[in-house]
């Protein structure tokens, strides 16, 4: 009888503090909303960049629209790194 009301008692206290070690915390929220928005602004200086591209034409379209991909990829690169670190916190 008393392992019964132990085991009855175990349950839900493992229950509740599975459910807060999945919760994330203020600091690692806030850590994923920088990293979101490092990658919109990376997204947006690579779309301006393409914008500008369009209108030069030849070489220097081509040029630029390489810088573009790479501010894109930096940007990803950063931002999926703030967030692998976040969820460590």
């Amino acid at each position: 009888m008393k392992k019964t009301f132990k085991t009855a008692m175990l349950v839900p206290v493992l229950a509740m503090g599975f459910s807060l070690a999945a919760c994330d915390s203020a600091k690692e929220n806030a850590a994923e909303d920088q990293a979101e928005a490092v990658r919109e602004n990376s997204e947006a200086a690579a779309d301006t960049m393409e914008d500008k591209a369009d209108m030069m034409g030849g070489a220097s379209e081509d040029a630029m629209e390489a810088k573009a991909d790479a501010v894109r990829k930096t940007g990803e690169a950063k931002a999926d790194a703030m967030e692998d670190k976040a969820d460590k916190m």
